[in-house]
């Protein structure tokens, strides 16, 4: 392994650790109920983008359907608790699993399908699960599912005099998503991926079975989301289908990476930091006038940011640091 490679490698990782460490600080010094709320979402779609950027940023398979599996983590959990007893914590990896089987199986027909007919196929099952779950009544159909609160309890993860048990969890989420996407990303699988979404009849000429590196990505990116689901089920307490399987959920998961970078390791990270708070904070002072400047305000950033930059923000921040290298050297006796 080149020795620059592998400097960077240890480089990033040592970055990730040092900012979870600054991020686990700042709620000793946030005290606002409000701004812990806006910094457990951050975290939250900091880590959904970074699962959904694996199938669809590295691998190139643009889904705009992970709503479906962030669904399915929220549903599993809400009823394997509600109805039977069972413990938050089995109940997300039952919905990790479950989502990453389901992921496999409707990958099976659709990876045969190329561009936006693969867009089109994954918001039109995400749309039908959806309309599947609003009529079943063992989820409780359109009213969806009160989840009971017992108290404050790790092992119940319900929280009610304070949000840092969340904001930790959180945290760890993102951090895991990013760790295993720093992982993959220097595997065999991540340059299978990396190869398959820049030529998929080379690689495959190559060697690398499209259609398994394909399925492999889909089940990883659908464990991590699910996961993800089922942590805000526990976080609001209350779900519904349109509250968790809705199609903004698949676009929020979809836009950090997008403006932050997609097929980045930063990228999803970046973007999530500040979308998501801004997309806050706009509704909560701003959209209430009832006029939508709140989507004004962020559709508009959304599109400046990819007309000046279509590489993302990440994209932006090389060219930046390239040019003023240089310059360095230019001046350098």
């Amino acid at each position: 392994m080149d020795k620059n490679f592998a400097a960077r490698r240890r480089h990033e990782l040592m970055l990730a650790a040092a900012l979870a460490a600054v991020a686990a600080m700042v709620p000793l010094f946030v005290k606002d109920v409000y701004v812990q709320n806006i910094m457990v979402l951050t975290l939250m779609y900091a880590a959904l983008s970074q699962s959904w950027n694996i199938l669809s940023g590295y691998c190139g398979q643009i889904s705009l359907g992970h709503a479906l599996y962030f669904g399915i983590g929220a549903y599993t959990t809400a009823l394997l608790f509600t109805k039977f007893g069972v413990l938050p914590w089995f109940g997300m990896l039952g919905g990790g699993a479950i989502s990453a089987l389901i992921a496999m199986a409707l990958g099976y027909p659709c990876f045969r399908l190329r561009g936006h007919y693969f867009v089109i196929a994954t918001i039109v099952i995400a749309e039908t699960a959806l309309l599947l779950f609003q009529n079943w009544d063992f989820a409780g159909a359109a009213l969806g599912i009160d989840i009971p609160v017992h108290g404050d309890s790790w092992l119940t993860f319900q929280f009610l005099r304070s949000k840092l048990p969340y904001f930790y969890f959180a945290l760890a989420l993102a951090c895991v998503a990013w760790f295993v996407t720093w992982w993959l990303e220097d595997s065999k699988w991540g340059y299978w991926w990396r190869a398959v979404k820049d030529n998929p009849e080379a690689a495959e000429s190559l060697g690398v079975v499209v259609f398994n590196s394909k399925m492999g990505a889909a089940a990883v990116s659908a464990f991590l989301v699910a996961v993800g689901g089922s942590f805000y089920a526990q976080f609001v307490s209350y779900i519904d289908p349109e509250s968790v399987m809705g199609f903004q959920f698949s676009l929020l998961m979809a836009l950090p990476a997008v403006v932050g970078g997609i097929g980045t390791l930063w990228g999803p990270l970046l973007g999530a930091v500040i979308l998501i708070p801004l997309t806050e904070l706009t509704r909560s002072f701003i959209g209430g006038s009832g006029r939508g400047v709140d989507l004004i305000v962020y559709g508009s950033l959304i599109v400046l940011i990819s007309l000046a930059r279509p590489q993302g923000l990440v994209g932006l921040f090389a060219q930046v640091k390239r040019q003023f290298a240089r310059r360095r050297k230019a001046v350098a006796p």
